[in-house]
């Protein structure tokens, strides 16, 4: 008995391509970068599946001349112009692209932390620990670490 599967197999959807197709169709994420790239949201939808069926499918990049673009109806861009597009991308500030951490919206649940200690919340009434105010006792613990004891009742 031998298998039929000696090719390379595909990796792609691990979920019927429906189900992803109507997420998609939704996503207000992904009506945004079908705008942000002049593209109807269907089109651009099938784009997305036809790369997502086929993890190993090389993404297709066409060198066009500013003259045959201007002739399509495009205005090219200058350098400066790219550049900035590049910037911008880079920053998290494109339509779609992966928000910038600082501007992330992210909270986490005080009450998952509550009363356990952290390293970085903000001392209670607002002011660091200083240790105790009793100058006696202040002076009895400085007296320990000079002695190197614990403070313990150890003979």
């Amino acid at each position: 008995m031998s298998q039929d599967n000696t090719g390379k197999p595909k990796r792609g959807l691990k979920r019927p391509i429906e189900v992803v197709r109507a997420e998609l169709l939704k996503d207000p994420e992904t009506k945004k970068i079908a705008e942000a790239v002049s593209m109807k949201l269907e089109d651009y939808v099938e784009l997305v599946l036809k790369y997502a069926q086929d993890k190993d499918k090389e993404a297709e990049v066409a060198v066009i001349s500013d003259e045959e673009l201007r002739r399509n109806g495009f205005n090219p861009l200058s350098s400066e112009e790219a550049a900035n597009i590049l910037i911008k991308g880079m920053k998290g500030e494109l339509p779609g692209s992966p928000p910038d951490f600082e501007a992330s919206k992210f909270t986490q649940d005080k009450a998952s932390t509550a009363g356990k200690p952290s390293l970085t919340a903000p001392p209670v009434g607002g002011a660091a620990p200083t240790g105790p105010q009793d100058p006696a006792a202040r002076q009895e613990l400085m007296d320990q670490l000079k002695k190197g004891s614990s403070g313990g009742n150890r003979p």
